[in-house]
């Protein structure tokens, strides 16, 4: 099983979860895994043109594009890019493209306004291959902004599980976790200003918060 296969899996099961066009509609945009809760879109400082890496089921993309703004999703998974263009296949300006984060920032010629990665592809990208592609796309002036969970307090970097579980294939699948005064030294070290991390807190105090880094370029 390859990693696309893995999560064409993960995709399988959760859209069955996601509901109905109607009720993404009415979630909005959200950069935690709680409803309705933290900032939205306004992170992306009102871009023109915005990407979202590992875009899943397309909900942030179609958000954006319903406000009259030209989004782009990219997502590894085929399944997650066949249900995002049949689910979204009515918004015009909202686009999306099977394939690998680093593959398309790499060979495609344009620019945007804002790139940002809503528990995706950000999160399971090395920084160090990805920031730097991240960096030559953004136009000037333009943001990143990513979500994820936060790092387990004493373990950085690179965070290996295998996606099969203990008995299946042998399938190694990373995530990148960083604390966010370690994100801040990371992104000045690829040339991204004005940064800012932190952890939101969850509406429970007791459940896991959700860490959300935004940063620009000049």
């Amino acid at each position: 099983m390859s990693v696309e296969n893995y999560w064409d899996r993960y995709a399988t099961g959760a859209v069955t979860k996601i509901g109905s066009v109607q009720d993404s509609i009415d979630k909005g945009f959200c950069w935690t895994q709680y409803d309705h809760h933290g900032p939205a879109e306004e992170l992306l400082c009102q871009p023109e043109r915005a990407l979202e890496l590992g875009c899943g089921s397309g909900n942030e993309v179609a958000y954006l594009a319903r406000k009259g703004i030209e989004a782009m999703g990219v997502d590894l998974s085929p399944v997650q890019i066949r249900y995002a263009e049949e689910r979204w296949a009515d918004i015009e300006g909202a686009r999306f493209q099977l394939r690998e984060a680093v593959d398309f920032l790499t060979t495609t010629e344009e620019t945007y306004d804002a790139v940002y990665s809503v528990w995706g592809a950000f999160w399971f990208t090395n920084p160090r291959r990805l920031l730097p592609a991240i960096r030559e796309r953004l136009n000037p002036g333009g943001v990143l902004v990513f979500s994820q969970a936060p790092a387990v307090d004493g373990c950085y970097g690179a965070q290996g599980m295998y996606g099969n579980g203990f008995t299946g294939k042998i399938l190694p699948v990373q995530r990148w976790a960083y604390s966010e005064e370690m994100w801040h030294g990371i992104l000045l070290n690829y040339g991204f200003l004005e940064t800012e991390a932190r952890v939101l807190e969850a509406p429970d105090p007791e459940n896991l918060g959700t860490l959300i880094v935004q940063a620009r370029v000049r």
